[in-house]
Protein backbone atom coordinates (compact mmCIF):
# COMPACT_ATOMS: atom_id res chain seq x y z
CA UNK A 1 0.00 0.00 0.00
CA UNK A 2 1.58 3.29 -1.19
CA UNK A 3 0.07 6.75 0.16
CA UNK A 4 1.64 9.57 -1.44
CA UNK A 5 2.29 12.17 1.56
CA UNK A 6 0.32 15.23 -0.19
CA UNK A 7 -0.75 16.66 3.58
CA UNK A 8 3.06 16.67 4.85
CA UNK A 9 2.76 19.95 7.03
CA UNK A 10 6.62 22.16 6.87
CA UNK A 11 7.80 22.71 10.39
CA UNK A 12 11.50 23.88 11.29
CA UNK A 13 13.01 22.45 7.83
CA UNK A 14 11.97 19.34 8.11
CA UNK A 15 8.74 17.82 6.53
CA UNK A 16 6.09 16.12 9.17
CA UNK A 17 3.80 13.67 7.86
CA UNK A 18 0.44 13.69 8.19
CA UNK A 19 -1.58 12.10 11.05
CA UNK A 20 -3.04 9.71 9.20
CA UNK A 21 0.21 8.20 7.67
CA UNK A 22 -0.13 4.91 7.38
CA UNK A 23 3.18 3.86 9.72
CA UNK A 24 3.58 6.88 11.20
CA UNK A 25 7.45 6.93 10.48
CA UNK A 26 8.81 10.84 9.38
CA UNK A 27 11.44 11.08 6.84
CA UNK A 28 13.20 14.75 7.50
CA UNK A 29 14.05 16.76 4.87
CA UNK A 30 17.74 15.94 4.97
CA UNK A 31 17.44 12.55 4.87
CA UNK A 32 15.03 12.50 2.08
CA UNK A 33 17.53 14.55 -0.26
CA UNK A 34 20.37 12.34 0.99
CA UNK A 35 18.24 9.09 0.22
CA UNK A 36 17.39 10.85 -3.48
CA UNK A 37 20.89 11.60 -4.02
CA UNK A 38 21.94 7.92 -3.24
CA UNK A 39 19.43 6.66 -5.13
CA UNK A 40 20.68 8.93 -8.17
CA UNK A 41 24.10 8.38 -7.96
CA UNK A 42 22.98 4.68 -8.64
CA UNK A 43 20.36 5.50 -11.18
CA UNK A 44 17.71 3.71 -9.33
CA UNK A 45 14.43 4.95 -9.10
CA UNK A 46 13.14 1.50 -8.60
CA UNK A 47 14.25 1.35 -4.66
CA UNK A 48 12.41 1.79 -1.56
CA UNK A 49 14.16 3.51 1.69
CA UNK A 50 13.35 0.78 3.99
CA UNK A 51 13.31 0.58 7.70
CA UNK A 52 13.09 -2.57 10.20
CA UNK A 53 13.10 -3.64 13.60
CA UNK A 54 15.15 -6.85 13.99
CA UNK A 55 16.28 -8.77 17.19
CA UNK A 56 20.09 -8.07 17.80
CA UNK A 57 22.25 -6.14 19.75
CA UNK A 58 23.21 -6.20 23.12
CA UNK A 59 19.54 -4.31 23.81
CA UNK A 60 17.74 -6.72 22.16
CA UNK A 61 16.48 -4.19 19.07
CA UNK A 62 17.94 -3.23 16.08
CA UNK A 63 17.60 -1.15 13.10
CA UNK A 64 17.99 -2.11 9.77
CA UNK A 65 17.85 0.94 7.07
CA UNK A 66 18.40 0.11 3.75
CA UNK A 67 16.92 0.32 -0.15
CA UNK A 68 14.89 -2.74 -1.53
CA UNK A 69 12.61 -3.40 -3.93
CA UNK A 70 10.74 -5.77 -2.98
CA UNK A 71 7.34 -5.55 -1.93
CA UNK A 72 6.09 -7.61 0.55
CA UNK A 73 2.68 -8.39 1.94
CA UNK A 74 1.91 -5.95 4.19
CA UNK A 75 4.43 -3.04 3.64
CA UNK A 76 3.50 0.25 4.78
CA UNK A 77 4.67 2.98 2.28
CA UNK A 78 4.34 6.80 2.32
CA UNK A 79 6.77 8.85 0.22
CA UNK A 80 8.27 12.24 1.05
CA UNK A 81 10.05 14.51 -1.38
CA UNK A 82 10.13 11.71 -4.02
CA UNK A 83 11.76 8.78 -1.98
CA UNK A 84 9.01 5.85 -0.89
CA UNK A 85 9.90 4.52 2.95
CA UNK A 86 8.72 1.46 3.86
CA UNK A 87 7.89 -0.35 6.68
CA UNK A 88 6.50 -4.03 7.22
CA UNK A 89 3.86 -4.41 9.08
CA UNK A 90 6.11 -6.24 11.87
CA UNK A 91 8.06 -3.70 12.47
CA UNK A 92 5.37 -0.70 12.54
CA UNK A 93 4.78 -1.43 16.32
CA UNK A 94 8.61 -0.54 16.96
CA UNK A 95 8.61 2.70 14.82
CA UNK A 96 5.42 4.68 15.08
CA UNK A 97 6.16 8.08 15.46
CA UNK A 98 9.90 7.89 14.90
CA UNK A 99 12.03 10.57 12.78
CA UNK A 100 14.47 9.39 10.40
CA UNK A 101 16.98 12.52 9.93
CA UNK A 102 20.30 12.84 7.90
CA UNK A 103 23.15 14.67 9.75
CA UNK A 104 26.41 15.83 8.39
CA UNK A 105 28.44 17.39 11.11
CA UNK A 106 32.57 17.60 11.99
CA UNK A 107 31.71 14.77 15.14
CA UNK A 108 29.43 12.19 13.02
CA UNK A 109 27.72 11.55 9.25
CA UNK A 110 25.10 9.46 8.79
CA UNK A 111 21.06 8.74 8.90
CA UNK A 112 20.09 8.77 12.44
CA UNK A 113 16.67 7.83 14.14
CA UNK A 114 14.96 9.46 16.89
CA UNK A 115 12.36 6.99 18.13
CA UNK A 116 9.73 7.89 21.12
CA UNK A 117 9.14 3.99 21.43
CA UNK A 118 12.71 3.21 22.62
CA UNK A 119 13.07 3.02 26.44
CA UNK A 120 16.93 2.68 26.46
CA UNK A 121 19.54 1.65 24.44
CA UNK A 122 23.25 0.04 24.57
CA UNK A 123 26.31 1.57 25.59
CA UNK A 124 27.51 2.24 21.98
CA UNK A 125 24.17 3.11 20.13
CA UNK A 126 23.87 0.33 18.30
CA UNK A 127 20.48 -1.40 19.73
CA UNK A 128 17.69 -0.29 21.52
CA UNK A 129 14.83 -1.79 24.03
Amino acid sequence: MTVQDESAVQAGGQTTAATDAQHGVILTDAAAAKAKALLDQEGRDDLALRIAVQPGGCAGLRYNLFFDDRSLDGDLTVEFNGVELTVDRMSAPYVQGATIDFVDTIEKQGFTIDNPNATGSCACGDSFN
